[in-house]
């Protein structure tokens, strides 16, 4: 199957990582549709995607929703035939301690980053097995891997992406559906930026000096980038990556954190 020929979901695809992997796809000819909460908003969507506005669709879509769900997918197959690659990148992120965790910040990261992760395997798996083809990516994380305080909520739901992933992989393998994840460190995306911009007001330290420190936490001293993420995304949504799956792929730049 030619990439030209391809058609791929990308949840969370108008920001970070999920825009960098949509427009990547999109230089292969991959026909890529983009789920987020701000379709409506057309002048921002416009705005995001710029030139490549004609080749990354966007429409509604909410990934706590199956009614949602149902509708984005039914509208990819009408237009399309099918689904062929699917990549979860929506997620959310709060920090709150153990005592006295807030019941919402638990209940909204585990429904949207791996309950939402879920509901969207669900729904296209049965397309790509009448295709008998078929690349399943989820976005997880080095905190899969390894706890952070304040991050309980954060760390479960990345971590149970590990466990759904093997159970993809055994029902989709029979039928030519290839599941992995990919779990970067830092990456600098909006999320981090956000970060930065809030120890900058913190500290009163610039930006070079609180971007240097994050870049610090690898001994490669560097950030890494979305653009490498996106990188490694097309070749697991390959058919070279054919016999890559129940795999997790760190991009860790030799440090945990």
């Amino acid at each position: 199957m030619k990439a030209k020929h391809r058609t791929a979901i990308i949840t969370g695809g108008l920001s970070g990582m999920g825009l960098a992997i949509a427009r990547r796809f999109a230089q292969d000819g991959t026909a890529v549709f983009v789920g987020t909460r701000s379709a409506g908003n057309a002048d921002y969507v416009q705005r995001i995607l710029g030139a490549d506005a004609d080749r990354i669709h966007a429409a509604a879509l909410d990934v706590r929703s199956r009614d949602s769900i149902d509708a984005f997918v039914d509208h990819v197959v009408t237009t399309r035939g099918g689904v062929d690659i699917l990549v979860n990148a929506a997620g959310v992120y709060e920090e709150a301690a153990v005592i006295e965790h807030p019941d919402q910040i638990w209940e909204d990261h585990i429904d949207i980053n791996l309950s939402g992760t879920f509901r969207m395997i669900r729904a296209v798996m049965p397309h790509m097995k009448r295709g008998q083809w078929g690349r399943i990516i989820n976005l997880a994380s080095v905190a899969a891997h390894h706890g952070m305080p304040n991050n309980a909520a954060y760390c479960t739901s990345k971590a149970g992406l590990l466990g759904l992933g093997r159970c993809v992989s055994l029902e989709g393998a029979a039928h030519g559906i290839t599941c992995v994840s990919i779990s970067p460190t830092w990456v600098e995306t909006e999320m981090l930026k956000r970060f930065i911009d809030a120890d900058m007001q913190s500290t009163g330290q610039t930006l070079e000096h609180v971007r240097a420190e994050y870049a610090k936490s690898n001994p490669q001293n560097q950030l890494v980038q979305p653009s490498e993420i996106a990188e490694l995304a097309a070749f697991l949504a390959s058919d070279a990556a054919r016999a890559l799956t129940m795999e997790d792929y760190q991009v860790n730049s030799g440090s945990l954190w």
